[in-house]
């Protein structure tokens, strides 16, 4: 019966999120019709003021400009990430430099799958602009007690139904933008991510959930571009 148990555990452990959805800070109520995201000044006002709160597959708020003529880009220039924008301004200059670019090597790696790199904007290049606003550290002890430890998995469960988050987890949250090459914006996106229950990052460093938000956020990115540029993106 033991051994039935832990086994089920383990299955149930491997089948959580690497990864959980939040509500980003700055937005008023939860991303359901209706609410709105003041950001940190990275986005222009009025790109703030287009996006609407995403479905269950995309980031909590988004804008994508339908009218966009996607097939003509082949190209992509990332632009260097910015970082330290957000309330949290205790992440070390070298700690800063080190996610910045973890986040710009992801992205690298994921758009490279499908465009071509190129080091400005020009004819045919989209820009892509993104900045990590805000992250926090996991606390690595703690944090592989609370996964792997059953009692303490049921209290953290519990206490996410209460706050919204896991204890001990780390989290990121970002915004970003693409460019044309005029500079007009024809698509945006915030979105916050925390630390989930999954064995396979149970024992993470201290921005081990940070990192693997940044992970899904460049594959996102990289998937969500090829779409619009093969057509192959829904309209809404």
């Amino acid at each position: 019966m033991g051994r039935t148990l832990a086994a089920l555990l383990m299955i149930a452990l491997a089948g959580c999120s690497v990864t959980e959805k939040e509500t980003p800070a700055g937005a008023s109520g939860s991303t359901t019709e209706g609410s709105s995201f003041e950001g940190s000044g990275f986005l222009s006002k009025e790109t703030y003021a287009k996006l609407q709160p995403g479905t269950k597959d995309q980031v909590a708020f988004v804008y994508i400009d339908q009218s966009a003529n996607w097939q003509q880009y082949s190209k992509v220039y990332i632009a260097p990430v910015t970082m330290g924008l957000g309330p949290n301004d205790n992440v070390s200059e070298q700690d800063q430099q080190m996610l910045s670019s973890y986040f710009y090597h992801a992205l690298e790696t994921n758009l490279s799958k499908n465009f071509t790199l190129v080091n400005q904007p020009g004819p045919g290049v989209m820009t892509l602009r993104v900045a990590l606003t805000d992250v926090t550290k996991a606390t690595p002890g703690l944090r592989t007690i609370s996964v792997v430890i059953p009692q303490a998995r049921l209290l953290n469960a519990a206490g996410d139904m209460a706050t919204g988050s896991y204890a001990f987890v780390g989290s990121a949250q970002s915004e970003g933008e693409v460019l044309d090459p005029s500079g007009k914006v024809i698509a945006a996106g915030v979105d916050k991510r925390s630390g989930g229950m999954s064995i396979k990052n149970a024992n993470v460093w201290e921005w081990g959930d940070a990192e693997k938000a940044m992970d899904y956020w460049a594959q996102k990115i990289a998937t969500r571009l090829q779409e619009l540029h093969s057509g192959a993106a829904p309209t809404a």
